[in-house]
């Protein structure tokens, strides 16, 4: 899963000093990353990250984070994965623009990228679930981005005045509490959110002047510029309209047959790991489906588990068992 945290601003701290509250805050979020820690810290450019690892691809010391782009210009936390990070390896490769390889890790992919394309770019050329934290050392800027449907949390926000003043961020609120700028302040708008509709919704956060970073958006501050700008990279409104202007001209066979092809390019990119893979299987649509398919491109039988209750009109477990021997493969309940 892993998970990222730091900060930018604030007094001036030692290297030391910066390191130990990074740790701290990094600690908050262990549970996300238990295989690996690391901090960043720039106390001249008073930024500094903080990185929890959870590891799935490059489980070697060359995966491990807060990481440096080949060139040195690029400092990045990263939580998520890139599953089309091989076909981004050979694209640099066939441009000449590939860096010497430390590992083969997806986030060395990823800033390889910022490096030869630059960061929006490289975002919108990535296929995945992703939240980063980049420091940008030669234009002295911090970008945060998030992947098209949100699926790795992110939150963002300026806590403390004047020179104090610290602009927070990380996979979890709880990483930012441990910051002592961080003003536990609750947000009223959140508050009548959370009342009304039983969530806290949107850009909103429970805490006033902390947001969440929107999906398929790119945000950048700097100690100079402290508005953040927030732009989108890719739009789902603007990729529907497309569709709805092109739609399938296929028969109700080619459609399906496309549906199968994308389904499993999709799961094949997704088993990308060098640790085992299972899924959860409840006996649904979905989840059979996802099974299936990954059955038929694994050379051993994939190792699927499901809750069961006892009560009879909630327990999903003996369709999934009928799937499990339908595939002939492991169920764990």
């Amino acid at each position: 899963m892993c998970g990222f945290t730091g900060f930018l601003g604030g007094d001036s701290q030692s290297a030391a000093d910066r390191a130990v509250l990074l740790e701290g805050m990094a600690n908050r979020i262990r549970h996300r990353g238990p295989d690996d820690g690391g901090v960043w810290c720039d106390p001249d450019a008073q930024i500094g990250f903080g990185h929890r690892r959870l590891a799935i691809v490059d489980l070697s010391p060359a995966g491990h984070q807060p990481m440096a782009s080949g060139s040195g210009r690029y400092i990045i936390a990263f939580n998520g994965e890139i599953y089309n990070h091989l076909d981004l390896r050979a694209e640099l490769q066939r441009e000449g623009v590939a860096p010497d390889w430390r590992g083969h890790s997806d986030t060395e992919t990823l800033l390889a990228g910022f490096d030869a394309w630059g960061i929006e770019a490289t975002v919108g050329r990535a296929i995945g679930m992703f939240a980063f934290a980049l420091w940008d050392r030669q234009e002295r800027m911090l970008t945060l981005g998030r992947d098209r449907l949100g699926e790795k949390p992110l939150y963002y926000g300026w806590q403390g005045r004047g020179r104090a003043a610290v602009f927070l961020f990380g996979s979890e609120l709880k990483a930012l509490h441990a910051h002592p700028a961080f003003e536990r302040q609750v947000s009223r708008d959140a508050l009548c959110l959370y009342m009304r509709h039983n969530n806290v919704g949107g850009e909103y956060s429970i805490y006033q002047g902390i947001r969440k970073l929107p999906p398929g958006q790119l945000l950048r501050v700097s100690l100079q510029a402290r508005e953040p700008s927030i732009r989108a990279y890719w739009s789902g409104a603007e990729v529907a309209a497309k569709g709805s202007a092109r739609p399938f001209a296929g028969s109700t066979t080619d459609a399906v047959d496309t549906l199968e092809a994308l389904l499993k390019d999709a799961i094949r990119q997704q088993m990308m790991a060098d640790v085992p893979l299972g899924a959860f299987l409840s006996g649904g649509v979905d989840s059979s489906t996802v099974v299936a398919l990954m059955q038929s491109q694994s050379s051993r039988p994939v190792k699927t588990f499901s809750i069961g209750f006892h009560e009879t009109a909630y327990n999903e477990a003996e369709h999934a068992k009928a799937v499990a021997r339908h595939l002939g493969i492991g169920a764990v309940f």
